[in-house]
């Protein structure tokens, strides 16, 4: 192709309002064809119906596996599956999710990198966490142009802030002005095509749903003393791979503030878990200390009384401890 003719674009929280501003802003005879991919149940808050009043005369499709894609056409992604583009058709993927996530974001940016090489544009835009920062990188890696939203205007910074870390994006660009920066992107001619890392095209597969283990794996990662929140299966950080991010070996994918906030969740939960066990206990020997005030047994019973005072203090340190994982970290200079 003559020119950037693939426009994958990737967004979560606070994604809707710019999406809908792009898409009204394309120029209806754009030459490129139109990917999304939002952290959003398609099928829970008509997203699509949303998607299509905003884009003006660009038809919109729901993505259909199989689905020839086409110039002027937008393609959403369509729920519980992985968003990803072959020569000239679009895939379902069931594969494992990534960052919690399926369709996720880095894995249509991957797919697309590795079909499309350098005729690719591909868009992070607001949202939590850092999905979407390894795609933009593969992009770039392979070739295309890579763009976010300006963070500093974002309802959620994380994205495109790691986004940019981790890809150096070549353009930051706020939501105002994206529609018209991507109609001009998609004339130029796409640049120099890159060789096909292995790892991209593997974890492209993987998210397809093709078979993964840990010989396979061990191709692109190395084994690390981590447990996937996902499956309980051992994990292995992926070699050099930017932002920092771990599978496990039937594939969930983790960069490491998703691994982070899993393990926040699973550390809450255990020491709830733990303050109810030593509660029940510390009312269990209460109990067995007044039997044996009744049984007529003092010696037994101020032991008892002794342990259920320590079952309390126990108790209450680690309801501190919940209570204080729940603020907020303070950052240095804030």
């Amino acid at each position: 192709m003559s020119n950037r003719d693939i426009i994958v674009i990737g967004g979560s929280a606070g994604a809707t309002a710019p999406v809908k501003r792009i898409l009204a802003d394309l120029h209806p005879d754009v030459p490129a064809a139109v990917f999304i991919v939002l952290h959003i149940p398609a099928q829970g808050i008509g997203i699509l119906s949303t998607v299509a009043a905003a884009a003006g005369r660009l038809p919109v499709h729901q993505a259909v596996d199989g689905m020839k894609f086409e110039r002027g056409h937008v393609y959403l992604g369509a729920p519980d599956h992985h968003l990803l583009l072959l020569d000239d058709r679009i895939r379902l993927g069931r594969g494992p999710r990534e960052n919690m996530v399926r369709p996720a974001i880095d894995a249509l940016f991957r797919s697309a990198a590795l079909h499309h090489g350098p005729r690719v544009i591909g868009l992070v835009l607001s949202g939590l966490l850092s999905d979407g920062a390894a795609g933009l990188n593969a992009i770039k890696r392979c070739g295309g142009m890579t763009i976010v939203q300006d963070p500093s205007e974002a309802i959620a910074v994380e994205m495109p802030q790691r986004a940019l870390e981790a890809a150096g994006a070549d353009l930051c660009v706020p939501a105002a002005r994206l529609g018209d920066v991507l109609s001009d992107l998609a004339r130029e001619p796409p640049g120099i095509a890159r060789p096909i890392a292995p790892d991209i095209r593997l974890e492209v597969e993987i998210a397809a749903g093709e078979r993964i283990g840990s010989a396979i794996l061990a191709d692109i990662a190395d084994p690390a003393a981590l447990t996937c929140p996902g499956c309980g299966g051992v994990l292995s950080q992926v070699k050099e791979a930017r932002p920092m991010r771990f599978r496990c070996q039937v594939g969930h994918a983790y960069t490491a503030d998703a691994l982070a906030k899993e393990q926040e969740g699973q550390v809450d939960e255990a020491l709830r878990v733990a303050l109810r066990i030593i509660e029940e206990r510390a009312e269990l020997v209460q109990r067995m200390a007044a039997d044996g005030r009744r049984s007529g047994r003092p010696a037994v019973a101020e032991m008892y009384e002794r342990r259920a005072a320590e079952y309390r203090e126990y108790a209450d340190m680690i309801r501190r401890v919940v209570l204080q994982s729940l603020d907020p970290p303070v950052q240095q200079g804030k």
